[in-house]
């Protein structure tokens, strides 16, 4: 049975690929002094409908991960190796030394290899079945992000990939504390990752009328509650955590961000797509990841918002806001900035809501020119804001109902 007293999970390590930038410092940087969404014209997409994104024009998976790596894999699992990679040199701890039998991989994706995928697909239509890759299924499979990490760094432990939509990376990093938790390990590379920017998927997103109108206007696009907001700017990129015990932390003398404090995850049980309207589907889980973490409500100083720029998703989640929460804590989305990473955005916000709880600094959401007033809440908008953030909740939210809260604690602060 779990431990019920409060739980915390260090954050000792980050590393990020997003379009606001390759590696956390350009990444956080970006976020906190926005200009607007990280979104253009995606190559991959000319043609069609829906054709701009924040992609991550820049990176070069032949350098970052090597040429022989890079070929055989897809995007998705080079990014999170990226990330990967990045986040255990920032933890200080050295795989070489490390007993990883005791070290867990958990990685979110919402849709895995889909770019491998559809390539392969053009493949066998005009080329045959002899012609398609026989890397193929491990290009593809979900899981694979979460296995090529783990060869990479030698981690024998439990390895696995969480899959709740939008709310993925999210579900990792809680399922990560609990395996911390537990005892079942001692360390746990964690985060998500999504790189799915293709004709089939984007044009998916489309057709349901869940992607922005404004194809014009890349940088202005994506509007996280404002009152013209139309739909989201789809995404890739990928963020990784490494977490430990707190006390483990503490006695090899580590850096902590901060704590994953709790964890909380519940169904709508209301529509494959469409969320429910009042958030008390959502409602469950924060309220569960703030009893998890000892955490009354009125005790919350920021919210890393799910914010996806849809009018639908804004409401509800403002709503829910407001009513457990009220209007106290400063609220932000990031997706302004980086877009909507899918499986990886929790991840990604995830990382975010660290580096705000170290630093002191709530990013502002992006975009945001006139607030819908509807939604009555401190979004935080223009500038960035110096605060002592002692407790924050990150909030994922995915198609078939997935909810998924994160409660963080600034590490050395006493909870009230």
């Amino acid at each position: 049975m779990p431990d019920s007293r409060s739980f915390d999970a260090a954050v000792t390590g980050i590393g990020m690929v997003t379009a606001a930038g390759i590696g956390a410092r350009a990444s956080w940087d970006a976020i906190r002094a926005p200009e607007g969404t990280a979104a253009s014209a995606v190559p991959a997409l000319e043609g069609t409908p829906a054709h701009i994104g924040c992609w991550i024009p820049d990176y070069d998976a032949n350098k970052a991960i090597g040429r022989r790596k890079a070929w055989r894999y897809d995007r998705s699992s080079q990014l999170a190796l990226t990330a990967a990679a990045e986040a255990v040199a920032d933890s200080g701890l050295v795989p070489g030394d490390w007993d990883g039998t005791r070290v867990a991989v958990v990685l979110g994706s919402g849709i895995g290899g889909a770019a491998s995928w559809e390539k392969q697909h053009h493949v066998l239509l005009d080329e045959g079945p002899l012609k398609v890759s026989p890397l193929l299924i491990p290009m593809l499979a979900v899981n694979m992000s979460a296995g090529y990490v783990a060869m990479e760094h030698g981690a024998r432990g439990p390895n696995f990939v969480t899959a709740t939509a939008c709310a993925s990376g999210t579900t990792a990093i809680g399922m990560a504390r609990e395996l911390l938790r537990q005892g079942v390990c001692d360390v746990v590379i964690t985060g998500g990752t999504e790189a799915c920017l293709i004709p089939s998927i984007i044009s998916g997103f489309s057709q349901m009328g869940a992607v922005t109108r404004r194809q014009g206007d890349p940088r202005a696009a994506s509007r996280p509650f404002d009152v013209d907001r139309d739909g989201f700017v789809p995404a890739e990129g990928a963020a990784v955590l490494v977490l430990e015990r707190a006390a483990d932390a503490k006695a090899r003398g580590a850096r902590v961000y901060a704590n994953v404090s709790g964890y909380g995850a519940s169904a709508d049980a209301h529509h494959a797509t469409a969320p429910e309207p009042t958030g008390a589907g959502a409602e469950l889980a924060l309220r569960a990841a703030l009893a998890d973490a000892g955490i009354a409500p009125d005790a919350v100083d920021h919210v890393n918002a799910h914010g996806t720029s849809t009018p639908l998703n804004d409401k509800a989640e403002a709503t829910l806001i407001g009513r457990v929460l009220g209007q106290r804590p400063a609220v932000t989305s990031i997706k302004g900035v980086v877009g909507h990473s899918l499986g990886a955005a929790g991840a990604i916000e995830a990382a975010v809501t660290a580096l705000t709880l170290s630093h002191g600094i709530i990013p502002p959401t992006a975009n945001l020119d006139s607030q819908d007033p509807e939604i009555e809440l401190d979004v935080v908008t223009k500038t960035a804001r110096k605060a002592t953030v002692e407790t924050a909740v990150s909030n994922s939210f995915g198609f078939g109902g997935q909810n998924a809260v994160l409660a963080f604690t600034r590490a050395g602060a006493e909870r009230r």
